[in-house]
């Protein structure tokens, strides 16, 4: 039986194959799903997903129609699937509960240093032949507060690695991570986790109650110099009301690997067409500002373990198991 994987990375691609050959043929495509391309799966019981695939009503109901029956998605955010309607629809949904968290956490330090010392900047600069230092200078972390919301495996990750620049930890999540205080972690609501860190960085999943836990009043909140990360979900912050604040020259950096409306967007070349989005137009157009494009996972360490754990969660389905990282069970 032929399982179809959508929005497959050429990197990703080797990976996916080899690891599904000794079990189940695959077939990777690059494009990724929606409406448009969902006709695409008719006849394949089972399909793969990426981070970014559009997994509402109607994509859901147009994979039924076709005989689709399983959803292996490659992530670990479920915030673009309709649970509902694959509960109705009797489709079986999965996802990746688990990934090094140490891919997370070492790219948003990269975010975190590369704004804080400029270093795109100061290489844009010398690929020009220009050594000057004027606009480079940056502010040692050691001594600093970094301020971590969601403290989980990724957050704890990140704090371990603030704790050896000899950073004060400030934490806010709905449960304390003892390892975390382990490390002298304080925790504190969230707006004075705002008020008091000079580094920021989001770490919590997207839901209903998270999205815009950054807001226009958190925005207001935080230090005018401080440096701000999301390398979670792009929904977390409200891009507008950050726009309003870079505008007014506030913050040291911000570093961005997600972005509330990157769907449609990031994974792909759109650098021969016009962009429409004018938030992420105005956004990458601050020097202070730096966005990658949701790569923060993307190291063969972790996406390894995300490919074996969907090719575990395709032999489950079949074999009629159930795990934790069954989100909707074989009906």
């Amino acid at each position: 039986m032929e399982i179809l994987a959508f929005g497959v990375q050429a990197d990703e691609k080797p990976l996916i194959e080899r690891a599904f050959r000794d079990h189940k043929e695959v077939r990777c495509l690059d494009v990724f799903l929606n409406e448009d391309t969902a006709p695409i799966a008719a006849g394949h019981e089972i399909v793969s997903t990426s981070v970014n695939a559009d997994l509402g009503a109607a994509v859901l109901e147009i994979l039924a129609a076709g005989g689709t029956r399983m959803v292996a998605q490659r992530s670990t955010g479920f915030n673009n699937v309709d649970l509902d309607t694959a509960e109705r629809l009797g489709m079986t949904v999965s996802r990746v509960s688990y990934y090094s968290p140490h891919s997370v956490a070492e790219f948003a330090w990269a975010l975190a240093m590369a704004v804080n010392r400029r270093i795109v900047r100061a290489s844009i600069r010398t690929r020009d032949f220009d050594f000057r230092l004027d606009g480079l200078m940056g502010r040692d972390l050691h001594g600093r507060t970094a301020g971590v919301l969601g403290t989980g495996k990724i957050g704890e990750a990140f704090a371990r690695i603030a704790h050896g620049f000899g950073m004060r930890l400030l934490g806010w999540d709905v449960a304390e991570n003892p390892a975390c205080a382990e490390l002298g972690m304080r925790y504190v609501p969230k707006d004075e986790l705002l008020a008091r860190s000079d580094l920021i960085t989001l770490h919590v999943p997207l839901m209903a109650e998270t999205r815009h836990l950054i807001d226009a009043a958190a925005l207001k909140a935080m230090r005018d110099d401080a440096i701000l990360i999301n390398s979670s979900r792009g929904g977390l912050i409200d891009s507008a009301a950050l726009v309003g604040e870079l505008r007014a020259g506030r913050f040291a950096g911000v570093g961005l690997d997600v972005y509330e409306a990157e769907a449609g967007l990031f994974f792909l070349d759109k650098s021969l067409e016009a962009v429409e989005d004018d938030t992420l137009a105005r956004l990458v157009t601050f020097p202070n500002v730096l966005v990658t494009s949701h790569q923060a996972y993307y190291t063969e360490d972790a996406v390894g373990q995300i490919v074996d754990a969907t090719v575990r969660n395709v032999l489950d389905y079949r074999q009629g198991r159930r795990s934790e990282n069954v989100l909707v069970p074989r009906s």
